[in-house]
């Protein structure tokens, strides 16, 4: 056999089922299709850590809670920012006011703790610059914010350095049961294993379970506005308000120090009329304020973690769904002790559970600033004025392990064209440093996919660019 487990998939799950599994002795291979890990996160720098309270799905809850309370020991373990911030669910209206009341009664009977319901004064004296009406609030201990690709790539760095084995740039095509486990066939290569871990969503194979159909529930939209450190409305937890119509209005604290504001809605809303609607949770933003604008999809699926097929060495887990990031952590315990239960191995001796150190040139003082450019020049270089990311940052993201490749990755690392001028200033000196990083032309850089590229020809013939 080519390998004990075999994941599909580099997503936050299948890198977290990496990491716990690569605790043990076992020869495990991850095939991911795209450039990076990670391509399955949304980008946007701040991610809700539940408890469970909003979701009436019991499965999908328990989940969420579980996960919940893993966040500050796995966050220390991982080195990866972590605020337990708290919630507040808002309640504006009479009718709103209900609808909470009977979301906390039902939280307290799933068992979720650390739950109050508070009165207007209460909610005004923790949240000084909210500026709507408040009649009653949830108020949760328990919700946190993280930012998510900061866990999924730290989660495969550590599981990498403990030897799984990342085939990036390689697509599933069919999955076939041999007498002795399966052999998993690629667009590039052929592997045989005694297990598949398939965390991906899309596609049917040969040994998939014909009676499951992926249906995918759209959840409506999400309008995101990444607001600038400057914004005077500041909030210290996450904030959320249900409208009649199920508009789900967000004010969250990034882990970073901005804000993000968000709308779900099923309205096909343009720019200024979003905005216009997440100014009744956070009023005052100004079109000045907002870096960055992004519309993605809420997904709201079932899911699934499936081990009917366990004793033939397969188990297929699908958990397209908002609260993904919060439910990784017990997702990939889950696995992890189905596989172990299954096989015969042993916890290693030698498993290191300590990423690889990294700096971060904005958060350090100028004296340790001082200490690292004396050993590494490229760190008193700045690349990106506005997020204050060096050279040396960059460099070191792309030679690190699983490296950026493209200016996404480069950008969920370091950072780097997340600030005011969205890259304007920094962008050509990232592709000119991954081009020479990875001894590449620089019409042969792509912001993401294959089909991306940032120079899509030269211009004029030079000796360089």
């Amino acid at each position: 056999m080519d390998y004990d487990v075999v994941i599909l998939g580099g997503g936050i799950i299948g890198c977290a089922a990496a990491y716990e599994l690569s605790k043990y002795s076992l020869n495990i291979a991850v095939i991911e299709k795209n450039y990076d890990i990670a391509d399955d996160v949304a980008l946007v720098n701040t991610d809700i850590i539940y408890d469970g309270i909003e979701c009436d799905d019991t499965l999908v809850s328990k989940l969420e809670l579980m996960g919940n309370g893993m966040f500050e020991e796995l966050c220390e373990r991982l080195d990866v920012p972590f605020n337990r911030s708290g919630g507040l669910i808002i309640a504006g209206t009479e009718e709103e006011e209900k609808r909470i009341i009977q979301m906390y009664d039902k939280a307290i009977n799933k068992g979720i703790k650390n739950l109050r319901v508070l009165d207007s004064e209460k909610v005004y004296e923790m949240e000084p610059n909210l500026n709507v009406k408040v009649r009653k609030a949830i108020y949760s201990e328990n919700m946190g914010v993280i930012c998510p690709y900061d866990l999924a790539i730290a989660y495969g760095e550590v599981a990498f350095d403990n030897g799984v084995n990342f085939k990036l740039e390689e697509e599933v095509v069919e999955i076939v049961k041999l007498s002795k486990g399966f052999r998993v066939e690629t667009n590039k290569n052929k592997f045989t294993c005694k297990m598949v871990i398939n965390t991906t969503y899309k596609g049917q194979y040969g040994i998939d379970n014909e009676t499951f159909e992926s249906v995918d529930n759209n959840g409506g939209d999400v309008n995101y506005f990444l607001l600038d450190k400057g914004f005077k409305g500041m909030f210290s937890n996450v904030l959320f308000n249900i409208g009649e119509k199920g508009d789900i209005t967000y004010a969250v604290p990034a882990v970073h120090g901005n804000t993000v504001a968000a709308l779900n809605t099923r309205e096909n809303l343009d720019f200024n009329n979003s905005l216009q609607k997440v100014s009744g949770l956070v009023n005052g933003i100004k079109v000045e304020n907002i870096v960055n604008y992004y519309q993605t999809t809420l997904h709201d699926n079932t899911v699934l973690i499936d081990d009917s097929s366990v004793d033939k060495g397969y188990i297929k887990v699908i958990a397209k769904h908002y609260g993904e990031v919060t439910m990784t952590p017990a997702i990939a315990i889950i696995i992890c002790e189905t596989v172990i239960s299954n096989t015969k191995c042993k916890l290693r001796r030698d498993f290191n559970d300590k990423r690889r150190e990294f700096f971060r040139f904005r958060y350090m003082s100028n004296e340790e600033r001082a200490k690292v450019i004396k050993v590494d020049s490229k760190y008193g270089k700045m690349i990106c004025r506005c997020q204050k990311v060096t050279e040396g940052e960059i460099v070191d993201a792309i030679r690190r392990p699983l490296g950026a490749r493209t200016v996404e990755g480069i950008k969920r690392r370091t950072g780097a064209t997340f600030g005011s001028c969205q890259g304007s200033y920094c962008l050509n000196k990232i592709v000119s440093i991954l081009a020479r990083e990875t001894n590449k032309n620089v019409i042969d850089i792509v912001k993401d996919s294959k089909s991306s590229r940032v120079v899509p020809n030269r211009i004029k013939e030079f000796d360089g660019v």
